[in-house]
């Protein structure tokens, strides 16, 4: 079962563990990770599922941005180049050890 790790803005880690096939928004819902939302259920359609990925290095490993991922980020808040939306995610074995940080803008 790979392990995810997620950091809050504030610096706060949650390590997870994460099931196969499972989005990576529902495996933060799951565990009840803080500042992961997922309002739209995973529809790509609110980009409260927004977060960074912290290595660069990952970001070439991960599955390419789909035009739609890419057009709910333009809307979202805060973007960077490292920026995904959870929903979009589906986790694999080789996610294990994926670092993921929260933007400080979907805190409750």
């Amino acid at each position: 079962m790979p392990k995810i790790v997620f950091i809050e803005h504030n610096g706060k880690e949650h390590v997870v563990d994460a099931t196969v096939g499972k989005s990576i928004m529902q495996t933060a819902l799951d565990h009840s990770v803080p500042g992961i939302l997922g309002d739209c259920g995973g529809e790509c359609s609110c980009g409260t599922c927004h977060c960074y990925v912290a290595d660069p290095a990952w970001q070439q490993r991960l599955p390419p941005i789909a035009e739609n991922e890419e057009v709910m980020l333009e809307g979202t808040l805060h973007t960077e180049a490292n920026s995904r939306l959870g929903c979009q995610l589906k986790v694999t074995e080789e996610f294990d050890g994926l670092v993921l940080r929260l933007p400080h803008s979907q805190v409750l």
